[in-house]
């Protein structure tokens, strides 16, 4: 067997560079809890769970347990041609943690299949063609969920997606808000114009079949909707028989500080699509909606081979329950209030963060030239290696990679909360020295 080093140095050959060369392309060992273990001996505090993953932690024992114990028993299911209990006993434990009467489920492997669930099931039940989405939201990169995705054009790019069936409107975005007027009522009226804008030229409100959205948009740059917004769009909805789907793959499972943010903004989709925190990393999602609606999907209409994996179902089982058990998502409510507040100090001190934003545990940190505001992702990845080389992971988003993303578990504690926000506070200070700008204390 080739030595370590060899065998990381093989990956240029070996894997496609849109897969492996990602930020920061680190060679690890191992995984606990917070932490990754390089290849390089050095322990690495993690502020990204896995992309919103592993909510509960890297290898949680109580989920490490259920995994074996499941092994032991069944690892393949191709349900539909034989049912076993983990998957039974997964969608029980998420109908007693779901909004509203979401209580019915399509198991998929993937964030992009429970879109693409999402969207056949709302077509097919509906009997109408198109959807709506907004600019800004990421829903994945398979064909169909792209045709939804605006996050970047290069998602799109040399793939004709769509084929003229989707249409979007703008994202709630404070950056786009007129100076001096509140962004909640400007947005709740934009909104309203926008689809009326939308019906009387592009398409008729008796032809779409639903609009999807992210309840806190993600990849997008991490930005919160007004409450009054979402609301708004729930109104619309109802008022043209249009079926509401919340992509919750990433707000998902405790990350705003509920179990999901449906919870958090008291608006109740018709459909959601779930995944990420659902299996501690393990590949499962779903497509939920009413046992009503599920009920008018003919059989076999939508199907799939490896959907519902007893060993990833038994993972999520218990990943639940250590969320119920150990409360992270009051934990991820309370720890995220307060990295909030220590972040508004950082941008008070350094004029390169031109905002910070986020809820519960998912949080942005706006990079911008100081003088002419404009996004700096040279900068924010000056200040991620830094902070890579002092020991901390985090990741970017946002259109132009402008955004620091911050998605600790959210079993993350206050003393470990804080070192990651003090390197990140000296990467983004020595930064600033670098090219002359300096922060001011507070």
């Amino acid at each position: 067997m080739e030595d370590l080093q060899t065998i990381f140095e093989m990956k240029d050959e070996l894997l496609a560079p849109t897969m492996a060369k990602d930020f920061p392309n680190l060679p690890v060992l191992r995984s606990e809890g917070y932490f990754y273990f390089g290849a390089d001996g050095r322990k690495y505090l993690d502020f990204t769970s896995g992309i919103a993953t592993e909510n509960v932690g890297h290898r949680h024992p109580k989920v490490i347990q259920a995994i074996k114990d499941q092994a032991d028993q069944l690892t393949h299911g191709p349900i539909g041609i034989i049912n076993y209990e983990s998957i039974l006993n997964a969608a029980m434990k998420l109908k007693s943690i779901l909004p509203g009467t979401l209580d019915c489920f399509f198991f998929g492997n993937s964030g992009a299949e429970a879109i693409e669930g999402a969207v056949k099931l709302a077509r097919y039940v509906t009997k109408r063609p198109y959807v709506v989405s907004f600019i800004g939201g990421f829903h994945g990169r398979t064909l169909g969920a792209m045709s939804l995705t605006t996050s970047k054009s290069k998602y799109r790019q040399y793939q004709p997606v769509g084929a003229g069936m989707t249409y979007q409107i703008p994202y709630a975005h404070p950056n786009e808000t007129p100076a001096g007027v509140d962004w909640e009522d400007y947005w709740e009226e934009k909104v309203q114009k926008d689809f009326q804008r939308l019906f009387d030229h592009q398409v008729a409100a008796d032809e779409v079949a639903a609009v999807i959205l992210e309840p806190v948009l993600g990849e997008g740059g991490y930005i919160v909707p007004p409450v009054s917004w979402l609301r708004k769009i729930r109104e619309i909805c109802d008022a043209h028989q249009i079926l509401l789907i919340f992509d919750e793959v990433q707000t998902g499972f405790g990350r705003t500080g509920d179990w999901f943010a449906s919870q958090t903004f008291g608006v109740t989709p018709d459909i959601m699509a779930i995944a990420k925190g659902i299996a501690s990393g393990l590949p499962l999602s779903a497509t939920v909606a009413s046992k009503e609606l599920m009920q008018q999907w003919s059989i076999g209409t939508h199907s799939t081979t490896f959907g519902g994996n007893p060993i990833a179902c038994a993972a999520a089982c218990a990943t639940i329950d250590v969320l119920k058990e150990e409360r992270l998502p009051e934990n991820a409510k309370a720890m995220g209030e307060y990295a909030l507040e220590q972040l508004e100090i950082l941008k008070e001190k350094h004029p390169i963060i031109k905002a910070v934003r986020g809820i519960g545990l998912m949080l942005g940190i706006e990079i911008a030239d100081p003088v002419s505001q404009l996004p700096d992702h040279e900068g924010l990845m000056n200040i991620l290696n830094k902070c890579l080389n002092k020991g901390v992971i985090f990741y970017l988003s946002g259109n132009k990679g402008e955004i620091i993303r911050m998605m600790p578990p959210l079993s993350i504690d206050k003393e470990n909360l804080d070192q990651g926000i003090k390197w990140l506070d000296e990467a983004v200070e020595e930064y600033e020295k670098e090219i002359g700008i300096g922060g001011f204390q507070t």
